[in-house]
């Protein structure tokens, strides 16, 4: 297992924003490499890419939404085993229902824009 992200540096990172006093609430998505697939098949490995200019684009538009005050992503690229830290995508914010929904939201489109991924079985 080679995790070359760091979720405990990306958290403090994240609360160093200039306007994490207006912050009630951080939520940190760590995605990770499973041994599985969605459709259950085994899975040793998987080939991951990112769009870094579209998931740039993503975050300024997370940035901007009600309540939000600081939205972090790091997508670990190439080949990644099983247990290696694959995404970190934190979201810092005044309310829980704000948060919550801009973290499931931006995931969502980090997921369908930016990332693709290939499995090695």
């Amino acid at each position: 297992m080679n995790s070359r992200l760091n979720a405990a540096k990306f958290l403090d990172q994240l609360k160093q924003s200039p306007n994490i006093d207006r912050a009630g609430m951080i939520l940190v998505h760590n995605g990770i490499v499973r041994s599985f697939s969605r459709d259950g098949n085994p899975v040793s490995a998987v080939e991951v890419s990112a769009n870094e200019e579209r998931l740039a684009e993503i975050l300024d538009e997370a940035r901007k939404r009600p309540g939000i005050v600081a939205v972090e992503a790091k997508v670990q690229q190439g080949r990644l085993e099983v247990g290696d830290d694959l995404m970190l995508l934190g979201v810092a914010g005044d309310i829980r229902e704000n948060v919550i929904k801009t973290l499931e939201e931006t995931l969502n489109k980090i997921k369908a824009e930016v990332t693709t991924k290939k499995e090695i079985r």
